[in-house]
């Protein structure tokens, strides 16, 4: 259908109260499994990578491949930068043709995570792509991104955030955590609806592989508009490939693993996109 910015999708997410799935993609294969299950359930998508897969392929790589699918898609396609750690990466990537940027300044202190999220904001208007940032700190670790003090989101601190930033979104701190959680999170819903009832732009959730659907869903109710699932997709494209070999432990074309990897990842996505609600959203 068409590769697009992040801007029109989540703005109709945040009026219509549900959210864009974003999926953090490493290879060809999740790319294509990504698309195809967001054919099957007519939902708009946003496919990710962050600097760490980034170092893997480089951004032209990922860019080809998220376009070459979004131009056969039959559903709208973003590809975003996630948890862009440098204004000169967000520049890298933004120039490669990425259609949606996060600079993620929330390991500095507020005024200097303002200072590089504004400058990143500006550089990317001129363009019309989205920016989103982050206010407060997610926790755990996933790739190269690790927080072992994690803290929540100030609403007074959101509000001074969005005037002064000029971001299209905002990725809140609640209480999720990226990788693998050791028990279910416990989050501070009443916390994200003052954020919700004081801040205009569109929220983000941040560390939702592995948050039980049912607390998604309290998210979103109360102003969610992008949830990002990263880890659990991992473990289906690895468990697929896994089972393939097993079974087949002579095999030796990558196809025949892949697809099964693939398969592995479009049904997990498929039921996300259930429970962010945006099914037949395209």
């Amino acid at each position: 259908m068409a590769f697009v910015t992040t801007e029109q999708m989540m703005a109709a997410a945040d009026r219509e109260g549900y959210a864009i799935g974003a999926f953090n993609v490493e290879n060809m294969e999740m790319v294509m499994a990504v698309v195809r299950a967001a054919e099957e359930m007519r939902a708009p998508v946003i496919l990710q990578t962050t600097p760490s897969t980034v170092k893997y392929a480089g951004l032209p790589m990922y860019y080809a491949n998220v376009k070459a699918a979004a131009k056969k898609a039959s559903v709208p396609v973003a590809l975003h930068l996630d948890h862009g750690s440098s204004f000169e990466l967000a520049m890298q990537a933004l120039r490669t043709g990425y259609t949606s940027i996060m600079i993620d300044g929330s390991k500095e202190t507020l005024e200097d995570n303002i200072a590089v999220t504004r400058r990143v904001a500006d550089a990317c208007r001129p363009s019309g792509i989205p920016v989103e940032a982050e206010l407060g700190k997610v926790g755990g670790k996933e790739d190269d991104l690790e927080c072992t003090d994690p803290g929540y989101t100030d609403p007074d601190d959101a509000v001074r955030f969005e005037r002064e930033t000029g971001i299209s979104s905002l990725a809140v701190a609640i209480g999720t955590a990226h990788g693998i959680y050791k028990g279910e999170p416990k989050l501070d819903v009443d916390r994200l609806s003052e954020i919700r009832r004081v801040v205009k732009v569109p929220l983000v959730l941040h560390g939702a592989s592995g948050v039980p659907d049912e607390a998604v869903r309290e998210c979103i109710r109360r102003g969610i508009s992008k949830v990002n699932f990263a880890t659990e997709l991992r473990i289906a494209y690895s468990n697929g490939v896994k089972e393939f070999l097993k079974a087949n432990p002579d095999a030796f074309d990558p196809k025949k693993y892949g697809a099964v990897g693939m398969q592995y990842v479009t049904e997990l996505v498929k039921e996300k996109i259930k429970v962010c609600g945006s099914e037949n959203k395209a």
